[in-house]
């Protein structure tokens, strides 16, 4: 099978995508308006680009009901700051609550009953129930696209990490403790129970 993305309706490459690119770490991402409104939303176009200085990203995307722009990308552009939580099993219902399409004046906290923390240095709270929460100034949004499921990639150096005590030892996160889920494609979840090592080999002297 051989597919040329410009002869294809783009919702079906959006489905392809999310069926090839698995599994896929979930960035439940806090902000805050201006106005101090909260906003709470899973992504799952979501990785780390950099330790030195800590630096990771995730991708928020054009609504394709409406063409218009995630809540979560106007606050960011407006704070300059997000959290992101990190998800585990015990509250993915709740987490899948705030996938949802909710209006901007919408409180995605109260909506899933999740409770909303202060942060130490940035606007946005921390989701008390995740074991792990970045808290994250923006470096940059690089926007791409902003056609109908076009992204953006925002950029945020990791200003502090809260990390539940029973999960970490000399920098290691314990994964049997924090069942942390990933995406896979349409409705599906994955678990990180099923897991293999294989230690990287050394280059041949």
């Amino acid at each position: 099978m051989i597919i040329n993305p410009a002869d294809q309706d783009y919702r079906n490459i959006y489905k392809l995508m999310v069926g090839v690119i698995v599994p896929r770490p979930i960035a439940f991402v806090s902000t805050i308006s201006a106005d101090g409104i909260l906003n709470l939303a899973p992504f799952s176009f979501f990785t780390g680009i950099s330790a030195n200085p800590p630096v990771i990203c995730f991708s928020p995307m054009i609504r394709a009901s409406d063409g218009s722009r995630k809540d979560t990308l106007r606050n960011i552009e407006a704070v300059k700051e997000f959290v992101v939580n990190v998800v585990s099993e015990e509250f993915a219902e709740k987490m899948n609550i705030c996938s949802a399409e909710f209006p901007p004046e919408a409180d995605e906290f109260k909506m899933s009953g999740l409770t909303p923390i202060p942060s130490d240095l940035v606007k946005p709270p921390r989701v008390k129930e995740s074991h792990i929460n970045m808290e994250c100034r923006l470096v940059q949004i690089v926007n791409v696209s902003a056609k109908p499921l076009g992204g953006s990639l925002v950029l945020g150096e990791v200003l502090r990490f809260h990390i539940d005590d029973a999960l970490f030892d000399d920098f290691k996160i314990d994964p049997d403790k924090l069942h942390a889920i990933g995406r896979m494609g349409g409705p599906t979840y994955t678990r990180t129970t099923d897991r293999f090592d294989m230690v990287r080999p050394k280059s041949p002297k």
